[in-house]
């Protein structure tokens, strides 16, 4: 059989100097020409094995650390968090929404921090997850109610770069048809720092009274222990942007830019002379938030209140930690197979739609009160099972269809920023004086979670109708003459 012959990839010198250094002046001129051996399938595939392995580890445990700072407060909750400070009766919630104030003040400042050349990412957010682990663990040392909220709010500032900073990373190594599946690897990692936490807080109750400490002190102190330990690692592996980076050889790194070139054209990698009113203001950034804010009520509410509905249903406070496990697990499941599944047919929306009419039904059920118990922790592994389904091809969507690292460093800090913000609400409609009903919170879940699929639905009117008008601009194009490969070009979803 006659082997194929494949076209070289050309790779411009001068360009690939100029994505290392963009303030280089001197990289402008023209340069000479390198010709690649185009990749065959088997030598793409290594090379994006490589990806994975430097990438999607170090990331993804990073955000399982978050994860496991921001949940534990629920399980710290069962363990007497609430009388061991005397809290109010809505203290809980405002030590829950506090948190995410930072998300919406801080989150694109510190996304813009780290795409600036000058900056490394493995310094910026390995900086921020030490401080993280000290604060972490100065909510098990907080001796007043106001001093865990002035805590938690400080932690809101550390975490709010670590998110939408790993998200940047991701969506600067990967092509389009790539992104759902890693992102929900990564949204994966975040799901097992739920069910890490809940197993911790199991053995570690058993601390109670060690040290003079109770319980949900130690719960504190030992996750935030281990995020200090983890900055280490997250100083020692975290890459830099691609073309900035020497973990992979010269070859590798010139074919993997050439790639995502291929993918996405030359984007600008500077955030000098961009229009940021077209990027400040741009309908798919806002309409992605908007859909990850409705999934979001859901991840919200499962990972904040989860122990406490599971011990309302007759669990005892010790055994409701560890049932919260497999909730998770079916989450994981669901993002990876739906991660992939997207990838194979390069479509998101039967994924998306499908996934938030399961969530839609285990709210139902919660709203409705459906008897016996165990149906409604049946519950639980729809609503979780159809939320981190959504949540990861959201993300994927978005960074998908943007061009230039403005519009991505901006676009994912709004979306994991102001997208969270249903914490807040989350975290205000489980009215304690309502358990175990709890009417106002599960009827909001419901409602903001089907809200979700008209948005959804216009974004495919919306990326469609746009497609249709690169079509008819091709259609019109002179013979030679070539689109901006930068603004007229097709959307996926």
């Amino acid at each position: 059989m006659a082997e194929t012959t494949k076209a070289p990839v050309m790779v411009d010198e001068k360009h690939l100097a100029f994505l290392q250094n963009p303030s280089d002046k001197d990289n402008t001129s023209t340069g000479s020409v390198t010709f690649l051996p185009a990749l065959t399938p088997k030598e793409d595939r290594i090379l994006t094995t490589k990806v994975d392995f430097r990438i999607l580890p170090i990331l993804g445990l990073l955000y399982l650390i978050c994860f496991l700072d921001r949940t534990n407060i629920a399980n710290a909750k069962l363990a007497g968090l609430v009388t061991g400070l005397n809290m109010p009766s809505n203290g809980y919630n405002t030590a829950l929404w506090i948190f995410y104030i930072p998300f919406v003040l801080f989150e694109v400042p510190s996304n813009m921090i780290m795409a600036m050349s000058w900056n490394r990412p493995n310094l910026w957010l390995g900086g921020l997850t030490f401080v993280l682990g000290i604060l972490a663990m100065c909510q098990g040392l907080a001796h007043t109610y106001h001093g865990l909220l002035g805590v938690r709010f400080l932690m809101g500032i550390c975490e709010t770069a670590l998110p939408a900073g790993a998200g940047l990373l991701i969506a600067s190594y990967y092509r389009k048809k790539e992104l759902g599946l890693r992102f929900a690897m990564f949204f994966a990692f975040g799901d097992l720092g739920a069910c890490f936490s809940g197993l911790l807080a199991y053995a570690i109750q058993g601390m109670d009274g060690t040290a003079g400490y109770a319980g949900w002190r130690w719960i504190f102190i030992i996750e935030g222990l281990v995020t200090i330990f983890f900055s280490i690692f997250v100083f020692i592996f975290v890459p830099n942007f691609p073309a900035n980076d020497t973990w992979l050889n010269e070859t590798d790194k010139a074919n993997l830019v050439a790639r995502l070139e291929a993918d996405r054209g030359l984007e600008k990698k500077e955030l000098h002379n961009v229009s940021w009113t077209k990027t400040v203001f741009d309908y798919r950034i806002w309409l992605m938030t908007l859909l990850f804010f409705c999934a979001d009520m859901s991840a919200g509410s499962i990972s904040s209140f989860n122990p406490t509905i599971l011990s309302q249903l007759g669990w005892t406070s010790r055994r409701a930690q560890v049932m919260t496990i497999p909730v998770w697990i079916v989450g994981v499941i669901g993002s990876l197979i739906a991660g992939l599944g997207s990838g194979h047919w390069n479509k998101r929306w039967p994924f998306i739609q499908g996934a938030t009419c399961l969530s839609m039904i285990g709210w139902i059920i919660h709203y409705c009160q459906v008897q016996p118990a165990s149906v409604r922790y049946f519950a639980q592994f729809l609503i979780a099972f159809g939320t981190f389904i959504t949540m990861p091809l959201y993300i994927g969507l978005l960074t998908a269809n943007l061009r230039g690292r403005a519009s991505k460093s901006f676009g994912t800090a709004v979306q994991l920023g102001i997208g969270n913000c249903a914490n807040f609400v989350s975290s205000n409609v489980f009215i304690t004086t309502q358990a175990p009903r709890y009417p106002v919170g599960f009827g909001t879940g419901l409602g903001i979670t089907a809200f979700g699929l008209p948005v959804m639905f216009s974004v495919m009117f919306l990326f469609s109708r746009h497609n249709k008008r690169i079509d008819e601009k091709i259609a019109a194009l002179a013979p030679g003459e070539e689109l901006d490969d930068q603004v007229d070009y097709k959307y996926v979803y």
